[in-house]
């Protein structure tokens, strides 16, 4: 797996902050967010079920640009 870092959340403290990479070879988005507290993780499962292999994380919404970005990046769009 080779990490190609995109973003990091412009107001971080840079040491426990949501980040966004793309994995080159796989060309998967992989985040870095706020573990999901048991109310948000309720409402997410009442959508659907939440294998023991995911997780639900938050970011914030300023992250958008970011998140664009790294789609752009795993789609090979430049």
């Amino acid at each position: 797996m080779a990490l190609q870092f995109i973003g990091i959340d412009p107001n971080t403290d840079k040491d426990h902050c949501p980040t966004v990479w793309v994995d080159d070879e796989t060309q998967e988005i992989v985040i870095q967010g706020w573990k999901a507290g048991p109310d948000l993780e309720a409402q997410a499962r009442a959508a659907g079920p939440l294998p023991d292999t995911e997780a639900v994380v938050r970011i914030p919404a300023r992250m958008a640009q970011i998140i664009r970005e790294a789609a752009d990046a795993a789609a090979g769009v430049q």
